[in-house]
């Protein structure tokens, strides 16, 4: 890994860590696009490598958030089981699918998502 590789990873961690904990995204919505941007990994690497960061992150982010009194148990478990299953799946699924395709999928979920957030003030 050269220099300028490590650099540009750390800056891209840098920057979806405070992403991350401040709007609970798991830091993919930074990670996914710098990662094809920046790095030039095809979009199914791209998302396979963020995933496998969203792991650390969310428990420090959750760690750090549960001693504040944040996080609501009984959702998170509920929520954390039925994610689980249908993420095995999806992870599945992305393989039949071209980096064009995913690359327009994850375009329009935060086209959609943002857009509703930023007219109504909420998610």
């Amino acid at each position: 890994m050269t220099t300028t590789t490590l650099l540009t990873c750390l800056g891209i961690g840098i920057i979806a860590g405070v992403v991350a904990a401040l709007c609970g995204v798991g830091g993919g919505v930074v990670m996914v696009p710098a990662f094809v941007t920046l790095l030039a990994l095809p979009q199914k690497t791209a998302v396979a490598t963020s995933l496998a960061i969203i792991i650390p992150t969310a428990l420090m982010a959750t760690t750090q958030n549960a001693k504040n009194g944040f996080v609501d148990w009984k959702v998170a478990a509920i929520t954390a089981v039925s994610a689980s299953i249908f993420a095995y799946f999806g992870a599945d699924w992305m393989k039949s699918m071209g980096n064009t395709t995913l690359t327009r999928i994850f375009g329009a979920v935060l086209v959609i998502f943002g857009t509703r957030m930023l007219w109504l003030g909420k998610a």
